[in-house]
């Protein structure tokens, strides 16, 4: 056999096996079941593996939401239809839910640098841009000149920040993204 009819074979292969194990494991067998969920975590830790190698650490957590999800919505699959396009279906919105996620997070981490305004390029500059950033923070509420005082100018991170304030971590991220946003705008209202 060619390499790719060998795999086009294995595939098949694999995709009966997994089905029949899942509608065993929906008729009562608790054995199969149990094969088939330890069988596709295989799968789709392949599957996340090829998407995610930059972020490998995702991978596990899609993996056990995938196969929760697969287990909650199990009595939706039909037999008559092919098992890895249901499963890739689930697995496919894991994956963009992650994405989704991880964009909103990265929107609340406005780096303070991309505010070229606030580089100094000698001591002098240095020393009054000091000045004038400290003024520009007295200006702000706590809950937002707390955060941006810890974590973007001190480098804490946003949990030891959270408990060094005793804020949550999502106010912590929500005063830093609030806050940066209410810098840049006196700054751009001062020149």
């Amino acid at each position: 056999m060619e390499p790719i009819q060998l795999r086009h074979a294995r595939f098949a292969s694999s995709e009966s096996h997994l089905q029949t194990l899942l509608v065993q494991g929906n008729g009562g067998e608790a054995s199969a079941y149990h094969e088939f969920l330890r069988s596709l975590s295989g799968h789709l830790r392949a599957y996340f593996r090829r998407r995610l190698f930059q972020r490998p650490d995702d991978i596990e957590d899609l993996v056990q939401e995938t196969l929760l999800a697969v287990h909650n919505q199990r009595h939706t699959y039909r037999a008559d239809l092919p098992l890895t396009a249901w499963v890739h279906g689930i697995a496919r919105y894991k994956f963009f839910n992650l994405l989704r996620a991880r964009s909103a997070r990265e929107e609340l981490h406005d780096p303070l640098d991309d505010e070229s305004l606030l580089f100094a390029e000698s001591d002098t500059d240095a020393f009054e841009a000091k000045k004038d950033l400290d003024t520009l923070l007295s200006d702000l509420p706590e809950r937002q000149r707390l955060p941006i005082v810890h974590v973007k100018l001190e480098g804490l991170s946003v949990a030891e920040t959270a408990l060094r304030t005793g804020m949550s971590e999502s106010a912590i991220k929500v005063g830093i993204h609030r806050g940066l946003k209410a810098l840049a705008a006196k700054i751009r209202e001062s020149t």
